[in-house]
């Protein structure tokens, strides 16, 4: 979906909610998607909230909330997929079969797996249908039933670094965590492969704070845990974690 697209439909979004007095929703976006969305929404003072199935999830639905709502019930089911042990499935294999039942991209959010289970998120609307007609992902034969036990299946850990840096500057970040050149990062980022806190950021010149979220296509996920007091040579000590 192209930027102008989206912003209209984000709009039509909170003007639906705003006219008929009743939460509406739109997603599952993407973080560049949330990003944009709570941008714009900011921008006309609109009620709003994102939420993904679990806290933790990378793949959000928005909801925009008249005044009378605090807390929206949003229309996300979690659908649990459990095969064989021996068994290997992937993320490719669970989204490309929903893909195949004609499922739109939007109408699906994480897709969490483990050992002989997989655990994935749909819009309400399209949980029965899936649980109908799903019962392979790759070559793989699954068994499906609505809702998930926890603990979820763990979609990653972190693991901690820490870099010095010239300076606080976006490119001089993301060359210290993706271990590249200083031109290296600053095309990184005038290309639109980097986002910060899900924004798409096209300065290499933009700071960077303690408890910034910065993605970079093809690299991974990133959060600014601390920003350091100077070294003798007068680099800032930068520690960050990732997800692996």
């Amino acid at each position: 979906m192209d930027e102008k697209t989206f912003c209209a439909r984000v709009n039509d979004t909170a003007t639906l909610a705003f006219k008929s007095d009743k939460p509406k929703f739109l997603g599952f976006l993407t973080e560049a998607e949330r990003g944009k969305a709570e941008e714009l929404l900011k921008q006309r003072s609109a009620k709003f909230e994102f939420f993904g199935g679990f806290e933790e999830a990378d793949r959000v639905m928005l909801c925009c909330k008249p005044d009378w709502c605090d807390e929206a019930v949003f229309p996300i089911t979690p659908v649990t997929a459990t095969f064989r042990e021996c068994d290997s499935l992937t993320h490719r294999d669970i989204l490309g079969a929903l893909m195949g039942l004609g499922i739109t991209r939007e109408s699906v959010g994480d897709i969490l797996i483990e050992s002989g289970r997989a655990v994935f998120f749909v819009t309400e609307e399209v949980s029965d249908f899936v649980i109908s007609e799903l019962h392979k992902a790759g070559r793989v034969g699954v068994k499906l039933s609505l809702g998930a036990h926890t603990p979820l299946p763990q979609m990653s850990s972190l693991q901690l670094f820490r870099e010095t840096v010239a300076s606080l500057r976006l490119d001089c970040v993301v060359s210290a965590i993706v271990n590249t050149s200083r031109a290296g990062a600053t095309s990184l980022i005038e290309e639109g492969f980097v986002c910060l806190n899900g924004v798409p950021v096209s300065k290499a010149t933009r700071s960077v704070s303690q408890g910034d979220k910065i993605s970079i296509r093809g690299k991974g996920k990133f959060t600014v845990t601390a920003c350091k007091d100077l070294t003798r040579k007068g680099r800032t000590v930068l520690e960050y974690s990732k997800y692996v």
